[in-house]
């Protein structure tokens, strides 16, 4: 945008000089007519001063005043032939002498209503005159009058190497004004093509440089005035990826920040730390905003330096770490947590380049925040690790890798399969990789979010064609994701006819708080007919308020409570209470890990209402029901 304007601009000022250079050339070109018409009239001037320079020195050969002062037939005769000289063009000729105080005064005289008489001073510009007096040479004055130019032309008349007399001759032409007439319409044009094509180019420079604006605002974050993802989108397509190293940096915490101070502080401090980071990068590196707290850099580096944008990372964490934000009477530390791709030449593309920074982000959060974690650090992790790399898992999305294994679930009094819990897995070739090999490394990213629709739109049509209910598995937190809400959302609306027939296990590693905006997306999800589960309950993070909290339909008891029924009275005594609670809340419950038909038969006297586990059937690409 930038170049366009500096050719806007170039095309504009050649314009302006061409136009210009134009109208002046014209005007150049009158000026040099005016020139040539007036040295005609001179040429005819030099003529006529010639006759009268010649008759003086043959009447007076040494003092023309004297002589002529003496004889005044010869005055006459002189003023006679200057009459008959004068036309409509020379309408002024005359003879002047300058007296000892230097004025000039008349020797003979042509104009008849206004005649000079002899000795009568007259009135000129006494600088030229007394130039051609002492040169002794021809001299041209011009004099713009009211109702036009006048030249006078002056001879001087030498005698004896004396000036005796002065000739002159004043002459206008009507030619010059009339070609000024002739050519004011022309001088009108340009002037008004002029002025338009100069109200053209105003309006279509002001139009370039609002253009830019709206550009430049559409890429610019208006909060930090950073760039972007719009302009993100523009870079993916022309940034040399060998050249720069990408840092993802996302604010620890920053939700908890938001619910406790409100979001003018949180708009505060993001940016306050955004001027942090613009303070501490180069003009060369490009910052963008990703999204909501979450920021790119990307890290120019000189002779492919792998260090340079690790270095400049932990700046930025110190610095950040150690300010102390404060608004109003309000004091927040903030901590940042930091990925960073060292080496972006040894991915497909930029975006890939990005995305591996984002896993190198997730693992500096899992490590316990505030801290940069670089592909170098982990490299040898790497390479023993025998679970996919990022890159891998996004190849196995975009090759329909993905794919789900089924497991029944019976119940407890029939023994007929009352549902399926689908688990997602990865094919690769004959292999076949699980959820732990993979998740953890696409979690809070948009892999995951692709991951969650492939899921979804399998499930739906595996209970499509085989009219049986499945649950799939989502975390509390992909529930207060707007965009992984968005996308379960889209499938509900897609497959109403079948959205009574899903099960949503809802687990998550982490404490969550079950607030009013997750209780009313729960309750949107279930206006479909849609069946909320809480799995793996009985440890980890899950509570009794929680059944104040969501309408729940299923608990499933969590495997390492029912493993150790066969052998653990406080196991059976935990199990018995859970059943005990849902009975009175009117919620069914699954035991999971019946691994044998001890544990099948402990679970059937605890009135457990239906069984998942190996003992009963194993997990499976196809239902039951297909084999």
């Amino acid at each position: 945008m930038k170049h366009l304007l500096k050719i806007y601009s170039v095309i504009f000022v050649s314009i302006i000089i061409m136009l210009a250079y134009m109208y002046f050339s014209l005007e150049k070109a009158e000026k040099q007519f005016d020139r040539n018409i007036n040295n005609l009239f001179v040429v005819q001037a030099q003529e006529f001063t010639s006759n009268l320079e010649k008759n003086l020195k043959l009447h007076a050969k040494k003092d023309v005043y004297l002589t002529l002062k003496k004889n005044k037939s010869l005055r006459d005769e002189l003023a006679e032939k200057l009459t008959v000289l004068t036309t409509n063009t020379y309408k002024y000729i005359y003879i002047l002498y300058r007296d000892t105080h230097g004025d000039y005064r008349f020797l003979a005289d042509a104009n008849k209503p206004d005649k000079g008489e002899f000795g009568e001073k007259l009135n000129v510009d006494k600088k030229v005159w007394n130039k051609a007096f002492r040169s002794q040479q021809p001299s041209l004055l011009f004099q713009k009058e009211f109702d036009g130019l006048w030249v006078s032309y002056i001879v001087p008349v030498v005698i004896n190497g004396k000036t005796e007399a002065m000739i002159g001759v004043d002459f206008s032409s009507e030619v010059s004004v009339q070609i000024k007439k002739s050519t004011k319409p022309i001088n009108n044009g340009f002037t008004y093509i002029f002025i338009a094509i100069l109200i053209m180019l105003i309006i279509l420079l002001y139009q370039t440089i609002l253009n830019f604006r709206i550009k430049k605002d559409s890429i610019t974050d208006p909060l930090t005035q950073i760039f972007n993802r719009n302009y993100l989108r523009d870079l993916l397509n022309d940034l040399n990826i060998a050249k720069y190293q990408i840092i993802m940096l996302d604010i620890d915490h920053f939700k908890k920040v938001n619910d406790s101070y409100g979001h003018k502080i949180g708009d505060n401090i993001l940016h306050d730390i955004s001027a942090i980071i613009k303070e501490t990068i180069r003009n060369k590196d490009i910052f963008v905003r990703f999204g909501g707290e979450e920021f790119l850099v990307f890290i120019y580096r000189n002779n492919l330096d792998d260090r340079v944008a690790k270095g400049v990372a932990e700046r930025i964490r110190k610095k950040i770490k150690e300010t102390t934000f404060s608004y109003e009477e309000l004091s927040i530390n903030i901590t940042v947590s930091m990925g960073v791709t060292c080496t972006p030449e040894h991915s497909k593309n930029i975006s890939d380049a990005i995305k591996h920074a984002d896993e190198m982000l997730y693992i500096a959060k899992k490590e316990g925040r505030n801290r940069v974690i670089c592909s170098d650090d982990i490299n040898k992790e790497i390479e023993n690790d025998t679970s996919l790399h990022f890159n891998e898992i996004q190849e196995a999305i975009e090759h329909q890798q993905v794919i789900c294994h089924y497991q029944a679930i019976f119940n407890t009094k029939t023994k007929k399969v009352d549902k399926y819990e689908a688990l997602v897995r990865i094919k690769k070739e004959d292999k076949i990789i699980y959820p732990n090999d993979f998740l953890p490394k696409i979690m809070h990213t948009n892999i995951y979010n692709q991951l969650t629709k492939i899921v979804l739109e399998t499930v739906f049509t595996k209970i499509r064609d085989n009219q049986a209910s499945i649950s799939v598995n989502l975390n509390f937190s992909d529930i207060l994701n707007n965009e992984i809400f968005g996308i379960i959302i889209d499938e509900l609306e897609q497959n109403k006819a079948f959205s009574s027939q899903l099960i949503i296990e809802l687990l998550e590693h982490e404490l969550i708080d079950a607030n009013q905006t997750f209780s009313d997306k729960i309750n949107q999800i279930k206006g479909y007919g849609v069946k909320i589960a809480i799995d793996d309950f009985g440890t980890g993070f899950a509570s009794y308020n929680i059944f104040q909290t969501i309408p729940i339909d299923i608990i499933k008891i969590d495997g390492s409570l029912i493993k150790n029924l066969d052998h653990s009275e406080i196991s059976q005594k935990i199990v018995r209470s859970i059943i005990a609670l849902t009975k009175e809340l009117n919620i069914e419950t699954v035991a999971e890990f019946v691994y044998s038909k001890e544990v099948m038969k402990i679970t059937e006297t605890l009135e457990v209402d239906a069984l998942q586990g190996f003992y009963l059937a194993r997990p499976q690409g196809e239902l039951l029901g297909n084999q």
